[in-house]
């Protein structure tokens, strides 16, 4: 053997590339040929598991029960076999050398990310797990405990996961009458279990006055030197907000506020991420009236509250005290209650990169978006990657986007890659009107196509005839669209006649590399063949167009095609969009 193999880093950097580059089979090999190798390729194999499933199989077969039957009750251990859930239990304690098997393998695991299948664990089984692992943890050198679906079944045995070891702990409550004395009790042991932990995420879970405390008791007692998430969906106590708006090194943060709750001065210097859960009222936004927030990056917040006002104003005011604005590149509201925001109040925050602003449209549309909003947004925040203002776009729209609005922001926001706005197609079912809008300075700036790839329409219908001439407008302001969410009738015929004309001036450029899009002077291309190859759109199963099946047309189908997009551009001012900008 070549002495670099004696290299314990490099044979484990060989196992590693070989597990995770699919390999598994040629690294089972080589751990069961070379002694060096077994080691390496057992802790790159089992260091990440999504299941107790394959951990159980280590243990003898003649350990569970024969009888076997299919299950629907999520209330026995079952294995999977074939798509079917088959029941399991013990038919004898496994012996000393098999738990020494067992616990090969469990040692080795790093991390058990779980989607549901502890929820589909019989207390039998855990209880056996527990008593076996009363002088040492069962996963010894665990780190990560992830568990997004835990039930009132098994919430009390998941203590039995963590280690001196475990940083992060990420759990999902699910099912009904959960037990809230022994989540209480649950959480209050995780500073005892996991003294080092990083990361505490709690999803789902109920609120009561003794978990509140629990969460509080827990808070309190954990190690704020190492704590950098903490991301728990029930209020705290007084006690607990005191501390963990003054914890130095914490980077994010998601916290429920109750009704009437004072908020102490933030004091989080490292903070990047905060996610805000709210009943009602504003009062709390004094949190942010000169806080340290150096680093702040994203705010999300959620009111459950229909009453909203002028939310966005009163972010404004006490933002603006802590400079917020110098460093926020993400600003969401999701609400889903009807909602008319004042969109001004965002225009101080010109480094926003995302701007989410999700309300309903049920029981009638409250967007009152228009081009001299948009505009003013874009012109202010260049920046813009991913927008949403308001629900997917609906068939009410009192007002909304034109073109000209459109246009301008593709102008501004050249990095824009996501959109979905209450927008009016009607003004992209007749050729654009030329317009000056702008500054001359803006006008001769030079330009740059916008980047979206993808756009959002909700319910818009768009008339049949009126098909090629939205795919044309479509294509000139966004030249990169590549998928379109719609519920709205004939936009699949929209992203054909977009897929279609880009097939046929790519391939008319060829001849006359003069042509472009935005030129309204076009000939057909004649194709040496009688059929040609074009990509066309497929509808994917959230209802988004996406381009890239291909499909047949005759030359003459072809040929007739751009024959009736020449006819609508020609109806256009070769300069039109450019007077927009």
């Amino acid at each position: 053997m070549h002495a670099c193999l004696n290299v314990d880093e490099i044979l484990r950097l060989i196992a590693c590339e070989l597990v995770t580059s699919k390999g598994r089979a040629a690294a089972v090999a080589l751990a069961c040929c070379c002694k060096s190798f077994e080691d390496p390729v057992l802790d790159a194999l089992w260091e990440t598991q999504d299941r107790l499933i394959p951990l159980l199989n280590s243990l003898p077969g003649d350990v569970w029960n024969e009888g076997q039957h299919v299950v629907s009750a999520p209330t026995t251990f079952v294995f999977c076999s074939l798509n079917h859930f088959i029941q399991k239990s013990f038919k004898r304690l496994p012996t000393t050398l098999e738990w020494a098997r067992f616990q090969k393998y469990a040692r080795r695991m790093r991390s058990l990310v779980e989607h549901g299948a502890l929820g589909v664990s019989s207390s039998e089984v855990l209880s056996v797990l527990q008593f076996r692992a009363l002088s040492e943890p069962l996963l010894p050198n665990l780190k990560v405990l992830e568990s997004w679906s835990t039930t009132g079944e098994v919430i009390s045995f998941i203590p039995l996961f963590l280690s001196p070891r475990t940083t992060v702990v990420d759990i999902g409550f699910s099912g009904p009458d959960l037990p809230k004395a022994v989540i209480a009790s649950m959480v209050t042991a995780f500073p005892l279990l996991c003294p080092n932990l990083e990361q505490i995420i709690l999803r789902s879970i109920p609120r009561d006055p003794m978990i509140t405390a629990g969460i509080s008791a827990m808070l309190l007692a954990t190690n704020r030197n190492t704590l950098r998430c903490f991301d728990v969906h029930s209020p705290l106590t007084e006690e607990g907000r005191e501390v963990i708006f003054k914890l130095p090194d914490l980077c994010e943060l998601s916290v429920v506020i109750e009704r009437d709750t004072s908020l102490p001065s933030a004091v989080l210097p490292n903070l990047t991420n905060l996610m805000i859960t709210y009943d009602h009222g504003c009062d709390w936004l004094r949190m942010f009236q000169g806080a340290t927030l150096g680093k702040l990056e994203s705010v999300t917040f959620n009111p459950r509250s229909e009453q909203i006002g002028d939310f966005l104003g009163a972010f404004e005011r006490v933002a603006l005290t802590a400079s917020i604005q110098n460093t926020l590149s993400v600003f969401s509201l999701y609400t889903s209650c009807s909602w008319n925001p004042r969109y001004a109040s965002l225009l101080p925050f010109t480094h926003l990169k995302e701007l989410v602003v999700e309300f309903s449209c049920v029981g009638g549309c409250s967007s009152s978006m228009d081009d001299d909003t948009i505009i003013n947004l874009a012109r202010a925040i260049p920046g813009l990657e991913h927008l949403r203002l308001g629900d997917a776009p609906c068939r009410r729209i009192p007002t909304g986007i034109t073109a000209k609005g459109l246009v301008v922001l593709a102008h501004h926001c050249p990095n824009l890659s996501f959109l979905c706005i209450h927008f009016q197609v009607a003004s992209l079912s007749a050729p654009l009107v030329t317009a000056g809008t702008t500054s001359s300075a803006e006008s001769t700036a030079p330009r740059r196509d916008c980047a979206l790839t993808e756009l959002e329409v909700g319910e818009i219908p768009v008339p049949e005839q009126s098909v090629s001439v939205v795919a044309l407008n479509l294509t000139r302001i966004f030249p990169h669209i590549e998928i379109i969410y719609y519920i709205g009738e004939n936009w699949e015929k929209v992203m054909d006649a977009i897929s279609l004309s880009r097939e046929i001036f790519d391939s008319s450029c060829k001849q006359s590399p003069s042509l472009h899009l935005g030129v309204a002077s076009m000939t057909p291309y004649q194709e040496p063949h009688s059929r040609t190859a074009l990509n066309r759109e497929t509808v994917r199963g959230d209802g988004a167009l996406t381009l890239h099946r291909p499909f047949h047309v005759t030359l003459a189908q072809r040929n007739f095609y751009l024959l009736r997009l020449t006819r609508a551009a020609s109806m256009y001012d070769t300069e039109c969009c450019r007077s927009y900008m």
